[in-house]
């Protein structure tokens, strides 16, 4: 019975189109296998070869619309660091909340925390770029480091690690900002959209084909943003502040990542579905930017993974090839498995394991609708 599933017989000119089909099949396979073992892989094997011996100042910069909460739950866990030299700035991006008189109340038990503020009016519309320039030209170091209100240092040792970066033509360093782990689906699905996403840019980082940062948790120099005129290239885009920066300024010499796990900034995540997919429709209208070669890149990926599952169940549906059908699924599935096992591990994660398997398999599909569907959205004015 099992010698039955490896048997091919070509008796009529349609069959041939079949066979070119297993041949896609197959190619989508070799391509699937290239990202997990030639590039996701590389994040496991990955150490520091040097470490900066000297601690230079550093700004911390974070920008604020609403966060009273969150700033009093956090802010101080940014303010304790234990570095020899630094300054958090706060930029609170025209509030209507409490959030003035809480940055007042803890400015006076930290003279190293600087508060700049932006007015609120409602016929103008902001992103997030106006602030983070504000708080960029505010900064008294070269070295910026960056989070948000509602982010939480994994240690006191944060800056001391991320900073550590900075040798030689460094100028980028992309850090890992996991969520809180709480219970339900969604948040999970979250954490494993987070670590999915993380495995990809961290990734390619290390082989020299960086193209995202994430603001939670990223550092580069004040002299990278002046000398890129900002964020002038994407100033009409509202979101960007972060993946677009980093995809118009890295290159293959000046970005490191600092993966360890006294670098990593926790964040509150998204408390409903619709909250999660208005985040995700808002960076998709900044991916469809990158550079055509991000975008090549990372379609291939997107692409192949699609054509695993799709062709084989077009296969196995019409009965065409079972046996090498059934066992490219499983060559896969393995080779996920394993890749995404280890890379859990090596970011600290848990209890995402088995649910990794359904994102693997619907994102595609998810994030095809959410690109059709963004078409139509209307753009938003506002980062929060």
């Amino acid at each position: 019975m099992i010698k039955n599933l490896f048997e091919i017989e070509l008796q009529t000119p349609t069959d041939w189109i079949w066979l070119f089909v297993g041949i896609l099949l197959l190619l989508a396979l070799g391509i699937q296998l290239y990202y997990l073992f030639g590039v996701y892989l590389k994040l496991l094997v990955f150490n520091k070869k040097d470490v900066k011996s000297t601690t230079d100042p550093v700004s911390v910069i974070i920008c604020a619309r609403n966060e009273a909460e969150n700033l009093k739950h956090f802010l101080p866990s940014v303010l304790n660091q234990f570095y020899p030299e630094f300054e958090v700035i706060v930029v609170n991006d025209g509030s209507t909340d409490q959030t003035a008189e809480v940055l007042a109340e803890i400015k006076r038990q930290y003279p190293l925390l600087y508060v700049t503020e932006i007015e609120h009016r409602d016929d103008y519309p902001k992103g997030k770029k106006l602030a983070q320039t504000i708080g960029i030209k505010a900064a008294k170091y070269d070295q910026l480091l960056f989070t948000d209100a509602d982010c939480e240092p994994a240690s006191p040792n944060w800056i001391r690690q991320m900073q550590s970066n900075f040798l030689n033509q460094t100028e980028i360093v992309l850090g890992y900002a996991p969520y809180f782990p709480e219970k339900g689906l969604l948040n999970k699905w979250i954490r494993t959209d987070t670590l999915y996403i993380a495995m990809q840019y961290l990734s390619l980082a290390i082989q020299k084909k960086p193209y995202l940062g994430v603001g939670r948790n990223m550092s580069y120099r004040r002299s990278l943003f002046f000398k890129n005129k900002g964020f002038a290239s994407h100033l009409h885009l509202v979101s960007g502040d972060d993946d677009l920066f980093i995809n118009e300024t890295s290159t293959a010499f000046n970005t490191a990542i600092e993966i360890h796990p006294e670098s990593f900034t926790y964040s509150k995540p998204s408390s409903s579905w619709k909250q999660w997919t208005r985040q995700k429709r808002r960076h998709l209208t900044t991916s469809k930017v990158y550079k055509k070669s991000n975008k090549r890149r990372l379609t291939i990926e997107l692409l192949s993974r699609e054509a695993v599952y799709l062709l084989s169940i077009l296969l196995l549906s019409l009965g065409f090839f079972k046996g090498y059908v059934i066992s490219i699924l499983f060559i896969r599935f393995i080779s996920y498995g394993i890749i995404f096992k280890l890379v859990m591990n090596r970011l600290k994660e848990k209890k995402l394991f088995l649910l990794s398997f359904i994102y693997d398999f619907l994102w595609p599909f998810l994030g095809a609708y959410l690109i059709i569907t963004t078409k139509h959205k209307k753009k938003p004015s506002r980062w929060k």
